[in-house]
């Protein structure tokens, strides 16, 4: 049965660097993201995103995330996989999590998500998950 959990995150660093770009393509840029998480999931989020700006402003991108903490009364880790583009102002993202990638109490576990989210400095997290 899917539990859901509801959290939020707070950006604690952002490094976006270029790694390919010129005159009349898109860039493409790494960002080494921190978050802080609070809520019904407390923890630590590391990520790396692979970005595509285009002309217009618009992106798409994919990252995955390693979280490290606790939540349902167990601790561990586990990676996300995400994916999502940025368009009119909103970065609109789905995720889920790795098979075989938690560790510690969180064994198991298997779940997903979705957000959309703009600037700012704190967002909406939420996980639909099981575990055994």
């Amino acid at each position: 049965m899917k539990v859901t959990a509801n959290a939020r995150f707070a950006i604690k660093s952002w490094e976006e660097k270029p790694y390919s770009e010129g005159e009349g393509l898109p860039k493409l840029t790494r960002a080494t993201v921190t978050k802080a998480l609070t809520g019904e999931i407390s923890g630590e989020g590391q990520v790396e995103y692979l970005m595509m700006y285009r002309p217009d402003g618009t992106a798409s991108f994919i990252g995955f995330e390693r979280v490290t903490g606790a939540f349902g009364g167990r601790s561990g880790s586990f990676v996300l996989q995400r994916s999502g583009v940025f368009e009119d102002g909103q970065a609109k993202e789905r995720y889920h999590v790795v098979p075989g990638s938690a560790t510690g109490d969180l064994v198991g576990l298997k779940g997903e998500g979705s957000t959309s989210v703009g600037h700012g400095m704190e967002h909406p997290f939420t996980l639909d998950y099981e575990l055994d």
